[in-house]
């Protein structure tokens, strides 16, 4: 039985950065307790673990009145966070260590700039996704969520002039779905009417070039490949869409978040087992279950 490990899965370049940082000021802290960070560094259990043995604490904005004025350090994961975090810093003399992904940061800031031009925002993502909830704080909340086509034609008003933007690490096949529907709302809304509607509509791609960028070679690697372990935490939006991508690719594809799931049926008859990850999956958990699996 042959055991590989898809090189082209682990961390992004954005997670690595985040995790480095979070390494750095642990390294430099004495008092490792005072080191935290806001919500899961990542969503990976396995990597929050270790991290937590090193001494990071996680934490949230309600913790920061215990912690006001202590010397404390806290870490602003990949995810980013809203405008008002870093002002209930500020107000309890909070150090912040800044580790947003700078992809995240680039699409706050490009919806901000919409949204002082007086452009209706939408939003496709997860309504209460750690990254959604910084790029709703930027336009204090004031835009529109949706998670499908069906809920984008029902909720967005395009007589308004819009934007389409994503969340970084969701699937772009539905992205441009959501694009070509709202796009011919438009269309049908300017045919339909007695009078000239000014109206604009406009699109960004703002999905992780790292995330879309797998998506062809992890289904080849899929097909190339008996069975697919694919390793993620179960929170993980990136492990769920390229798992789906595998998943499509090669039936035999079973999502795992800890070595202990894997079910030696699944096995039967193989003879090439491929292990793959989320952006979110550090190499060293990948390498733990490609060891289990070649001690079988």
């Amino acid at each position: 039985m042959e055991v590989s490990i898809d090189r082209q899965s682990g961390f992004c370049w954005g997670v690595v950065r985040t995790v480095q940082i979070a390494e750095e000021q642990l390294s430099h802290e004495p008092r490792k307790r005072n080191v935290y960070v806001l919500g899961h560094i990542i969503h990976n259990p396995k990597e929050i673990e270790r991290l937590a043995a090193k001494g990071l604490t996680t934490i949230s904005v309600e913790d920061f009145p215990s912690i006001a004025h202590s010397g404390a350090k806290v870490i602003i994961r990949a995810h980013g966070e809203p405008p008002a975090t870093y002002r209930a810093a500020w107000e309890h003399g909070i150090e912040l260590v800044d580790a947003t992904c700078p992809v995240v940061t680039k699409l706050q800031e490009r919806v901000r700039k919409f949204y002082d031009q007086g452009y209706q925002v939408v939003i496709f993502g997860k309504k209460d996704h750690a990254e959604v909830l910084g790029v709703r704080g930027v336009v204090r909340d004031d835009c529109i969520v949706v998670k499908s086509v069906e809920e984008a034609v029902a909720t967005v008003d395009v007589s308004k002039k819009t934007v389409l933007f994503s969340q970084t690490t969701m699937d772009r096949p539905t992205l441009y779905a959501i694009r070509d529907a709202l796009k011919q709302r438009v269309s049908e809304l300017v045919v339909d009417s007695m009078e000239a509607i000014a109206t604009e509509f406009h699109a960004k791609d703002t999905i992780c070039g790292q995330v879309s960028g797998r998506e062809s070679q992890l289904a080849d690697y899929a097909r190339a490949n008996d069975v697919i372990i694919f390793v993620a935490g179960r929170t993980s939006s990136n492990g769920k869409v390229l798992y789906d991508v595998a998943k499509a690719a090669n039936p035999n594809t079973y999502f795992i978040e800890d070595v202990a799931e894997i079910d030696p049926l699944w096995l039967e008859g193989a003879q090439r087992i491929g292990i793959s990850g989320a952006t979110s999956t550090p190499q060293w958990h990948m390498e733990e279950v490609a060891g289990f699996l070649r001690s079988l």
